[in-house]
């Protein structure tokens, strides 16, 4: 395991960590989801090195250990860490790793914004975990009203007292900066998530023009990637190959996997074949 920074074409230092195996074949990105330090994915990072990859997680603008010492004072928008903080991470991956072939893990937003790299042709495939759209009447019922007093009551007394999204209560994933929750409330009231904003308003991007292969894994308990939005997100990658794959945590043997479940330990058999896939000829 290794520390290092990767450096955002803006200037901005992201924390990042490299595990590695012996004599690594593949190099694998690890993107997170919104809100999830890269240490939620160790455990995941140290059994794919164990498995032969050399593997890079990192902590996203405003998360983890890249954010600042005034979050409130943070000027960013969400889609800047796809346009941005992915592809800073990839290069810094690749100089790690020079001539293996280079595949990647997304984790919900991790999958959403890989559409947005400018370097997304130097991915030879994308697995997808828990990916799907946000657009909250394709929800469980269930869910809606957990997702609504979030969006407008506690989002709006959080930035009105923090001056951003404080973490550990209703929203348990870590602080947010206000540039990722204001857009991401918009698009998931939006029957069409971001899908037409990316000929307009959310240029420049390139989800036209992705041709690796992407496969989605969906699991039945989750309110937010389910097999409808899963499929939603997979049109917004025209050209890539793909196919979705849903999966039960009985299937798994697990209790529970829900929308985060994927990377806790007891999943070690999905991870495996997460990763057959990732590497087949």
């Amino acid at each position: 395991m290794q520390d290092v920074v990767a450096v955002a074409g803006d200037g901005y230092r992201l924390s990042a960590r490299l595990f590695a195996g012996a004599a690594p074949t593949h190099a694998v990105l690890v993107t997170s989801g919104t809100g999830f330090p890269k240490g939620f994915y160790e455990r995941f990072a140290r059994h794919l090195a164990s498995r032969g990859a050399i593997v890079l997680t990192h902590d996203m603008r405003g998360i983890g250990a890249s954010r600042p010492d005034d979050l409130a004072a943070l000027q960013m928008t969400y889609e800047d860490w796809g346009r941005l903080d992915m592809p800073a991470a990839l290069d810094a991956l690749i100089a790690a790793a020079p001539g293996l072939p280079v595949v990647h893990v997304g984790h919900s937003v991790g999958g959403h914004f890989a559409g947005f790299m400018p370097n997304h042709a130097k991915i030879a495939r994308h697995a997808f975990v828990a990916v799907g759209s946000g657009y909250w009447r394709k929800h469980p019922v269930s869910y809606n009203p957990t997702e609504l007093f979030f969006w407008w009551i506690y989002g709006p007394l959080s930035l009105a007292r923090h001056g951003y999204i404080k973490g550990g209560t209703l929203w348990r994933g870590a602080d947010l900066p206000r540039g990722v929750f204001i857009p991401w409330r918009r698009w998931c009231h939006d029957p069409d998530y971001f899908g037409t904003r990316l000929s307009g308003e959310l240029q420049p991007n390139h989800f036209g023009d992705v041709t690796a292969p992407i496969r989605s894994w969906i699991f039945t308990d989750d309110p937010i990637a389910n097999p409808v939005t899963g499929a939603d997100m997979l049109k917004v990658y025209p050209h890539a190959p793909s196919d979705l794959i849903v999966r039960s945590p009985t299937g798994q043997g697990v209790p529970r996997i829900g929308h985060e479940g994927a990377f806790r330990r007891g999943m070690e058999p999905l991870w495996n074949e997460i990763y057959d896939w990732l590497t087949q000829p």
